[in-house]
């Protein structure tokens, strides 16, 4: 079974790499979080729980940098949370995987 590949070119979180306001050295480290969570998923089969607990890391890591963006100026608000629950959702799509988005970020701060 050739396993399924997110797209190279896809653009994580695309809103806060396009507005100012988010340092985009700040947003690189959150896109290569998600990636974590993609490449897990490519790797192969998973069960559910699997999969909710990768999304739970993922977002637990986001969580744990509210404070680097307070200390640049900036904050995890709703263009952020919009950005990133969109870039997830797109991958939940991608991957077919059967989950509600807001379960998915459910451990989220922001």
């Amino acid at each position: 079974m050739i396993p399924n590949k997110f797209p190279y070119d896809f653009e994580y979180v695309k809103e806060m790499y396009d507005d100012a306001y988010f340092p985009n050295f700040l947003v690189d480290k959150i896109k290569e979080i998600i990636q974590e969570v993609v490449t897990f998923l490519e790797s192969g089969n998973h069960s559910m729980t699997q999969i909710q607990d990768a999304f739970d890391v993922m977002t637990l890591k986001i969580n744990a940098m509210q404070n680097e963006f307070d200390e640049h100026d900036s904050e995890l608000e709703t263009v952020a949370r919009e950005s990133i629950a969109d870039t997830i959702d797109q991958i939940l799509t991608h991957f077919d995987i059967d989950l509600d988005i807001e379960e998915a970020i459910r451990v989220r701060e922001w």
